[in-house]
């Protein structure tokens, strides 16, 4: 039985194969993401990574590790916070706030880059 307080997190360098897979799964193919001429021209001036990529990790420390395999999200908000680049090493990382009932939590949901900004924020269920 997980208790407030409880939390696990995992780390993965963000690739440019990750950012390309992820394009074409989705079919998400902006070129801020997949054109280094088209990137350099934006506020960014590279190509970053897609917001839900890196969200993505959040649900790999959920369904891996806290709470682990078999549980399935009921919902998750997010909020991009700062950009994520290519080859950035980002630490996705869960945190119990509250149990609801028996196998229900609401969760805090955090991923911080290799400085330890935080780069999206969050909650879950």
């Amino acid at each position: 039985m997980m208790k407030i307080g409880d939390h696990a997190e995992m780390t993965k360098v963000i690739s440019e194969e990750d950012v390309h897979l992820f394009a074409r799964i989705t079919g998400d193919c902006n070129p801020v993401h997949t054109s280094p001429e088209y990137a350099a021209k934006t506020r960014f001036g590279e190509r970053i990574a897609h917001g839900l990529l890196t969200a993505g990790l959040i649900s790999a420390v959920i369904g891996m590790k806290l709470p682990g395999p078999g549980c399935v999200y009921l919902s998750q908000n997010l909020v991009f916070l700062a950009p994520v680049k290519i080859d950035d090493e980002i630490t996705a990382r869960a945190e119990v706030l509250e149990i609801i009932e028996e196998r229900r939590y609401r969760m805090q949901t955090q991923c911080f880059n290799q400085r330890s900004e935080m780069v999206v924020d969050g909650e879950a269920l």
